[in-house]
This record gives C-alpha cells, sequence and structure tokens, in this order.
C-alpha cells in the first residue's frame, strides 16, 4: 500500500480543523477554485471537502453561479462519477463534498509508469463517456476534462470537478464574453476560439485525455499555450502515432466539427466490442491493477474530542463495617467538621477585619486627596508652575477648561478637584481599552472577478464596469515586437515570492513602484502582479493563461483572475 504521507498532507496553520460540521484530517491538494481536503461521514466514509478561495467567496455572482451548479451537480448519479453528497454555496466558506477516490489521477499514473496498454485505454474510454452520459443527462457540461479530472479507482475510473463546471444554460453567455475556460492541451477547437461550449466539447477533450493515456503525453504537443491553441485549432491531430485498432475512434472524438463526432453512448459501444468477453466478465478491475499500483491508504477518522466525566448523581453503596469501627468513623467526621467550621469562621473574621481596614485607609486617603486637590486649585490661579500655565495668558494649554481665567481656576467643591489642573481627572485618566476607537477602520472586503480577458480589443478597469469592450480602462493589453500590460494611471509590480500573495503583500511590494507598464515576457501560468490605482484601489492579477508566442499574428492574449480592494 502506498503511506498516507505520499497522498494527504498534514493540516498547516491557515487551514481550518472543521468545515459545516465535517472535521479535517488531511489535505489532499490544492486547485484553481480551492484546496480540498479529506474528511469523514458519520459513518466513516472519506469524503473529499473542497473550500472556494475567500477571493471567489466573497462575490455574490460566483456565489449564485456556485448555488445553480451544486443543484445541478446533485443530480448526477453514475457508476464512473464521483458523487456530489453535499455542498453550501452560503457558507462561509462556500464548500463542497464528494466521495473520496481513493486511487491516482490519470495524468499521476502515466507520470509514473508510462503510456496505458490499449486493453486500459479502452476501459478509461467507456467509463469516463458513460460518465460524461450522467453528467449530461443532469444539463451539466463538464469544459475542463482532462488526465488531472480522472482518477483510477480499483474497479475503473471517476470523473470528479463535474460539480464546478457550467451548467449548460450557462455556457454560451459566460463564452459570449470572449474568455476561454479550460486548460489549453485538452481544449476543442471551438473553446480554444471562445465559441460555443456543448456536450460535444467534452467528446474532443475525452479523445485528449485517452490519447494522452495512449502516447504517455498530450497528442497536440507541449510548449506555449498560444502554440497548442493555434495547432488545435487550424491541424489535424496526428493520429500515426496511436495504436492502429484505436484510430477509428479517436478521429471520430476529436473531428473538428462538433456535428460529426461520436456521442458517448456510441464510445461505450465501440469500446465494449472490442473488449468482447472481457467487457461482460468484468475485466477491468484486473487492468486497473496493473496501472494503478498498489492501494491507497486512506487515514481512519478523526477521533471526537474526549467527552468531559463528571461525578455520579448517586454515591456508590459503601461495604459494610463492624459496629465499633463505625463509631470510630463518626467520631473522626464530627472532630473534622468542627475543625473545618472554627477554621472557616476563623478566616471570616479575618477578611472582614480587612475589609474595614481597607474602606477605613480608603476614606483616609480620599480626604487627603479632597483637601490637597482644594488647596493646588487655589494655588493654581496665581501660580505660573502649576497645571495651566495659561492662568495669565489665556492659553488652555494643559488644561480641561474652556480658559485660563481666574474663574476657571475656582475648585470644585462638591467634587473636590481642581478644573484648573492639566493633570485632571479628565485629561489625566487612561483611555478605556474596551471601547472601540473612533479611529477604527473596517478592513477592506475583496471583490473577485475570475478569468478576466486581456487582448488588445478590450480593456479591464478596476472599477465597475471592469470588463470593457474598448481601450478606455485602467489595463490594456499591448503587443509590438513584445506584449506588456500598460496603463495610464495605474502602477504595476510583479510578485516573486512564495505563490498566495494579499493585500498587505501587495501593499509592500508596491510601496515606491512607478512603472506604468509591465513587459509580460517573464509572465507565466500562475505569475502574480500588483496593480495600484491613484484613488487608493490595489488589484492582484493571479495570470492562467498567457499567450504571446506570435505577438504579431493577432492570436495573443491573456487571462487572469483579478481580485479587487476599493481604496486600500
Amino acid at each position: 500500500m502506498h503511506d498516507a504521507t505520499e497522498v494527504f498532507q498534514a493540516l498547516q496553520a491557515d487551514d481550518p480543523p472543521v468545515v459545516a460540521g465535517y472535521r479535517l484530517a488531511a489535505r489532499i491538494g490544492a486547485g484553481g477554485m480551492g484546496r480540498v481536503y479529506l474528511s469523514h461521514t458519520q459513518g466513516g466514509r472519506p469524503v473529499a471537502i473542497k473550500v472556494v478561495r475567500p477571493e471567489l467567496a466573497d462575490d455574490p455572482a460566483f456565489r449564485r453561479r456556485f448555488s445553480r451548479e451544486i443543484k445541478a451537480a446533485k443530480r448526477v448519479r453514475g457508476a464512473y462519477t464521483a458523487e456530489l453528497i453535499d455542498a453550501d454555496a452560503d457558507g462561509v466558506p462556500p464548500w463542497l463534498a464528494t466521495l473520496y477516490v481513493p486511487g491516482p489521477s490519470l495524468s499521476d499514473a502515466v507520470a509514473r509508469r508510462g503510456p496505458l496498454p490499449v486493453p486500459a485505454v479502452l476501459w478509461l474510454m467507456a467509463g469516463v463517456a458513460e460518465a460524461l452520459q450522467a453528467i449530461h443527462g443532469a444539463g451539466i457540461v463538464h469544459r475542463d476534462l482532462k488526465p488531472s479530472n480522472v482518477l483510477l479507482a480499483a474497479d475503473g475510473p471517476r470523473v470528479i470537478d463535474f460539480g464546478i463546471s457550467l451548467t449548460s444554460g450557462a455556457t454560451s453567455a459566460y463564452t459570449a464574453t470572449g474568455g476561454a475556460v479550460g486548460t489549453p492541451q485538452f481544449m476543442a477547437p471551438e473553446q480554444a476560439s471562445a465559441g460555443q461550449v456543448t456536450a460535444a466539447t467534452d467528446v474532443f477533450a475525452l479523445g485528449q485525455t485517452a490519447a494522452f493515456a495512449a502516447l504517455g503525453e498530450p497528442l497536440y504537443g507541449d510548449g506555449p499555450s498560444v502554440s497548442v491553441l493555434y495547432r488545435i485549432v487550424h491541424s489535424e491531430p496526428d493520429l500515426s502515432l496511436l495504436p492502429a485498432q484505436l484510430r477509428p475512434l479517436f478521429a471520430r472524438c476529436l473531428a473538428a466539427d462538433p456535428a460529426q463526432r461520436a456521442t458517448p453512448a456510441e464510445i461505450v459501444e465501440w469500446c465494449r466490442q472490442r473488449l468482447g468477453r472481457d467487457a461482460d466478465a468484468g475485466g477491468g478491475p484486473a487492468v486497473w491493477r496493473e496501472v494503478t499500483g498498489p492501494e491507497v491508504r486512506v487515514p481512519a477518522p478523526l477521533p471526537h474530542p474526549t467527552p468531559v466525566h463528571t461525578l455520579p448523581l448517586f454515591a456508590p453503596p459503601q461495604p459494610t463495617v463492624p459496629t465499633g469501627a463505625n463509631e470510630r468513623r463518626a467520631r473522626r467526621r464530627r472532630n473534622a467538621l468542627i475543625t473545618a467550621i472554627v477554621t472557616g469562621s476563623a478566616l471570616l473574621v479575618m477578611g472582614l477585619t480587612w475589609t474595614v481596614m481597607d474602606a477605613t485607609d480608603l476614606l483616609r486617603n480620599r480626604d487627603t486627596s479632597s483637601k490637597s486637590g482644594s488647596e493646588a486649585s487655589a494655588r493654581g490661579a496665581g501660580s505660573t508652575s502649576g497645571s495651566t500655565s495659561g492662568s495669565t495668558s489665556g492659553s488652555t494649554s494643559g488644561s480641561g477648561a474652556a480658559s485660563g481665567s481666574g474663574e476657571n481656576a475656582r475648585t470644585d467643591e462638591n467634587s473636590g478637584s481642581g478644573e484648573g489642573s492639566g493633570a485632571g481627572d479628565k485629561s489625566g485618566q487612561k483611555p478605556d481599552a474596551s471601547r472601540p476607537s473612533s479611529n477604527a477602520s473596517t478592513p477592506p472586503r475583496a471583490i473577485a472577478y475570475p478569468q478576466e480577458w486581456f487582448d488588445e480589443k478590450n480593456s479591464v478597469s478596476l472599477r465597475e464596469p471592469v470588463d470593457r469592450k474598448d481601450r478606455k480602462g485602467d489595463i490594456r493589453f499591448v503587443c509590438g515586437e513584445t506584449c506588456a500590460l500598460e496603463s495610464d494611471k495605474s502602477m504595476f509590480t510583479m510578485l516573486y515570492s512564495k505563490p498566495g500573495a494579499t493585500l498587505d503583500s501587495c501593499r509592500i511590494a508596491l510601496k515606491g513602484a512607478d512603472s506604468h507598464d509591465l513587459p509580460l515576457a517573464a509572465v507565466a501560468a500562475g505569475s502574480e502582479i500588483c496593480v495600484k490605482h491613484p484613488s487608493g484601489d490595489i488589484a492582484l492579477l493571479v495570470v492562467q493563461v498567457k499567450s504571446t508566442a506570435l505577438p504579431k499574428g493577432g492570436f495573443s492574449f491573456l487571462t487572469a483572475d483579478m481580485t479587487v480592494w476599493r481604496a486600500s
């Protein structure tokens, strides 16, 4: 078995111990939407808890879309999906729970052992196609099917992350904004060019995912995203590298015209025919054992906190002892009780005595303080070294009074204090720490704008409306010999520290920043860029896709998740 430490990581200081009643046992990983943790149901069944990132959780539009997707995903029931069992789009933070699949992802399995044999590829395609039938039947288009979203369980593949994909009703509205969403190496042509995304888009991604399993590398190659996307849109896939018996199916899945692609039902039937008797005899597990390796050992559920034990309501019965012993025990009890009463009485008398003495001292000190205060106040009217240095000049410096006249230097006979004293009761008191400061400021709220699209035809503003179809926004994407971000007013700086920038880290990085343009040569997926507007708004751009290899070809763009803190 795999050791748990190979798959699961210990919780860190910034990880919550509990989410909506689920006690978190370990961290599994992280993605674009948030972090994933291992937990268990009340019955001990392992589940994967995905917790949404704070900047997305603060976006009302994201919460509404997330809520719609959860409702749709709950309808998905399939043998080859990781079922969504619980979720809360209104939680703080939002979260969802799916059944945990103990097995490696397809990408990890290929990296460890290389390309899969043909029978395993057939089982893979049949299982994933059946999962797509269930997903599409619930009105969902996955739109990000790829090897890391396919887990290899002991009895077949499982498709994950369909719960956070766009519902089919929202897909066209989203892609109409010009944002190509997905992973470049596994996009369909219509997806790469920001066109209509349908169920056929997932079939193309299935063909690419299966080709990766058969070849050990992406079918359209690696390299800059723009080059991969260009090949997907403008060239036919090279099927000669694939096993000959699989090429007819791959040709159907990877057709450029979505209408010409095979349906998931046709893929399942095609694979069953090639698998023959193994399909009905359950030959899948034997194939998977070669691919998945040893079974993953899942940590046991965390024990519940130890309950607090109290004393019993009734004392247990005492053993019977001889009469003489009972008399001796009763005599000892009486002596102990008398001793306790005498000691307690003595302590009570001593306490009362000390209380009376303390009260007497307090009254004596008050009388002394009152007299000395009256004398000091009387002297303060004619003294220049007293607490009100402005008594002769009319100044109120060091005084709680409105002026330095003799009228203000009089002693208040009732309170025993002089208003002319600079260290008087009002100005000399320490501020009450429990009272809120009038200067306390509310921390700025982060507003998330996921998947912002930058190209040479649009621009992005830090203020609403953020997306602009013109070039008048705060941030513009420009390409000449090289590509860059530019602004007339905002300043840029790029972070080179570990991922996970915050408002504070952007504030520090932007101190002294004076550049209104940022070359994109050193920028890659995951790069973090801080932006500051003269109004005080600060933005964080986390780059998702950069396509600048062909700056003069009109196919250059940048996508980034943007978080804005207003007037920070």
